[in-house]
């Protein structure tokens, strides 16, 4: 059914505005203002939580109204497909772990200039791909061992999403680490990983010319 998509796609497009808003650097600063230092580390739980909330009446519509069936993998494919999605899941917790400082609210609101600013430090998932959430993220989806029709409207316009949100973090990464960030950006895709010897070579050169 036509209402179907549509609802399906206004509860997607819902929950990208809250999304894309409540990690948007005004609203860093309101909850800043308003909380104070506990807002370093309210702020990501609370996040997370939101998200998940707002997430819920779109998984609730596609599990209402899920569409006509396009296709189901069979085992052992299907199986293989979740631990493809379990791997990235993982990933993205690795990219949270080898990376907190890009997520504080200070760091991101003063600039690589402030005395508040961190080195980017370069380590873990960040060697081989420059955003680990962005291919988490499309790995997950597209990894579902069965589609239907509603759910690949959604998928499509969530990877749309995935990537604009991508390029918007970046320029933001920029802001927040500057040359370091820039020069990082040369050496290591976006979201093709396998570049860690390439990124191991060109710190190697440096060090020799320093």
């Amino acid at each position: 059914m036509a209402s179907s998509k549509v609802t399906a796609v206004f509860s997607l497009f819902a929950f990208a505005v809250i999304h894309s808003l409540t990690a948007s650097l005004p609203f860093k600063r309101l909850v800043m203002r308003v909380a104070g230092p506990k807002a370093e580390t309210l702020y990501l739980p609370a996040y997370s939580l939101i998200a998940g909330l707002t997430i819920l009446p779109l998984v609730y519509q596609l599990y209402k109204n899920p569409g006509r069936i396009l296709y189901k993998v069979p085992s052992p494919w299907r199986w293989l497909m979740v631990g493809g999605q379990l791997i990235a899941g993982t990933l993205s917790l690795m990219a949270f772990r080898d990376a907190p400082h890009r997520f504080k609210i200070r760091s991101q609101l003063s600039g690589p200039q402030a005395s508040e600013a961190d080195s980017l430090r370069i380590k873990g998932v960040y060697r081989w791909v420059r955003d680990p959430f962005l291919l988490s993220g499309v790995i997950m989806i597209w990894l579902t061992p069965f589609m239907t029709v509603n759910l690949l409207i959604v998928y499509i316009l969530t990877t749309i999403y995935f990537y604009m949100g991508s390029l918007h973090w970046e320029k933001r990464l920029v802001v927040q680490f500057g040359d370091e960030y820039r020069e990082y950006r040369k050496r290591v895709n976006r979201i093709i990983p396998g570049l860690r010897r390439r990124v191991k070579e060109s710190d190697q050169s440096l060090a020799n010319i320093t």
